[in-house]
């Protein structure tokens, strides 16, 4: 944020100082509050947070390898997460509470993960315990941050979202600051 401007960077393009009502590479700044700007992409609406999204700023060369995700709390105080596991886009829940990421029957055949190959074990989760099987994830991402070969909990729910869990979190230092979960990538 530069006073009531945005500082936008699209498409890894240079830095755009942009005032409410212009609009820069298909990207119009409707407002802009404190450390929060609103903009319209593709008729769509986003509020961007300074801090929300990594940018890589420079000549030509290859961008460093992100390290850093910051996510603001949502409703009710949970930290959602748009992402994708072995390049497939999902929507995760963070919870510090589950083992591994953690997610059903259904999102893991629409995942294309074949679960059934998985180690048979045995969960507890809130609803009690429950039969599920341990599978590795190629990769998980979130935001610019990618992990690979990632322990994961396929269990037979429906519905629900996916558990970003402690086989992914523990890779990272987590601090809380207000409304903000910061995640710094250990190893």
């Amino acid at each position: 944020m530069l006073g009531n401007k945005a500082l936008l960077i699209v498409d890894g393009g240079a830095p755009k100082s942009v005032a409410p009502g212009e609009a820069h590479k298909g990207v119009k700044v409707l407002s802009t509050l404190g450390d929060q700007a609103v903009v319209e992409i593709n008729g769509q609406r986003h509020t961007l947070r300074v801090g929300d999204a990594p940018a890589s700023v420079g000549g030509g060369a290859a961008p460093a390898r992100a390290s850093r995700i910051v996510l603001s709390a949502g409703s009710g105080g949970h930290f959602v997460a748009p992402g994708a596991i072995n390049g497939r886009a999902v929507q995760f829940l963070v919870d510090t509470g589950a083992t591994s990421v953690a997610m059903g029957v259904q999102e893991a055949e629409r995942l294309g993960i074949d679960y059934r190959k998985g180690q048979l074990t045995r969960g507890n989760t809130a609803n009690g315990t429950v039969t599920a099987y341990l599978v590795r994830l190629n990769s998980v991402r979130v935001g610019e941050v990618e992990v690979f070969d990632v322990e994961a909990a396929v269990l037979p729910v429906s519905g629900g979202p996916i558990l970003l869990g402690n086989s992914f979190l523990s890779r990272f230092q987590m601090t809380r600051l207000n409304d903000q979960l910061v995640l710094e990538r250990r190893y």
